[in-house]
């Protein structure tokens, strides 16, 4: 997941690739899809990958969810890359944003300045993407079960999402969600799935810090692993495909062993008992949109 600073996504990503990583998963949000596309482009230009061995997702922004913004969303994504097509596209967020030049539009209280969009339409201009070749696969991102069923029992569609990426870790796990999705073949993608940075200014100081619990410390300490390769094994074994967000070289490196070790029944069972649905990135912000989504249970 490349939610890295500008100056370091080119290095990051390059050096990502080089220790094993294929699954790259960046948006239009992260402003660094230019570096990025140029990581991608010189790990094949120097053949350690092709690009069919690369699978690259990409996500429309909030502000770009009326039907007639997405595929020039898409294809200002697609230049800033220099590819010629994304492996999956995504719908970043439901909760659609007033479109225009700034990312966060807000008034002069400072509060968000909601769009009113019809998903389903939004729904539909990404299968003409997918149409159109500009993407392999499209999918959804922090939709709730009532979100997705509305997608999947649209008239007329075409494709069902193929995924839906929402926060995930042992103290949200997203069980319900999670057989929702396996229900109707849609893969549950993790991010977030070491908690949270400390560093990060918005996140409530009371949540406890994951990667402390001393669960996951313990079974960690038995397999002689770390507590957030243990925390990424767990979604691995649960059928989830998880995200792990670095831009430190050592851990990027440590994040591939997750393949190295198996957790017990009993080890899947003691983390599935730290579920306290705990959510760190709650966008409190966007609690009165009508399509903010984490107000239903799941």
């Amino acid at each position: 997941r490349i939610k890295v600073p500008k100056s370091e996504a080119l290095e990051v990503t390059k050096f990502a690739i080089e220790v094993g990583f294929r699954h790259i998963d960046c948006a239009y949000l992260y402003q660094n899809e230019e570096q990025v596309g140029q990581a991608i482009r010189s790990k094949i230009a120097d053949g350690t990958v092709k690009r069919e061995d690369i699978f690259y997702t990409s996500k429309v922004w909030s502000t770009f969810l009326r039907p007639e913004l997405v595929r020039p969303a898409l294809e200002k994504s697609l230049k800033d890359l220099q590819l010629e097509y994304v492996d999956l596209y995504i719908i970043h967020h439901p909760v659609a944003l007033v479109p225009g030049e700034a990312i966060f539009p807000t008034d002069e209280n400072g509060k968000p300045i909601f769009d009113s969009v019809d998903l389903c339409r939004t729904w539909e201009a990404l299968e003409k993407c997918k149409d159109a070749g500009l993407t392999k696969s499209i999918g959804v991102s922090n939709f709730n079960h009532k979100q997705l069923e509305k997608i999947l029992n649209k008239p007329g569609l075409k494709y069902k999402p193929v995924c839906n990426q929402v926060e995930c870790h042992p103290y949200l796990n997203q069980s319900k969600l999670l057989e929702f999705c396996k229900s109707h073949d849609i893969v549950l993608v993790a991010y977030g799935a070491l908690g949270a940075q400390r560093t990060l200014q918005w996140m409530n100081p009371n949540f406890p810090f994951l990667l402390e619990d001393p669960v996951l410390s313990a079974i960690a300490k038995k397999h002689k692993q770390t507590p957030a390769l243990v925390a990424l094994r767990y979604q691995i074994q649960r059928g989830v495909v998880v995200l792990a967000k670095s831009y430190n070289k050592k851990r990027i490196k440590e994040n591939i062993q997750v393949f190295d070790f198996e957790l017990t029944p009993e080890d899947m069972k003691a983390i599935d008992g730290l579920n306290s649905n705990i959510r760190y990135y709650d966008f409190q912000q966007a609690v009165d949109h009508p399509e903010y989504p984490y107000s239903e249970e799941y």
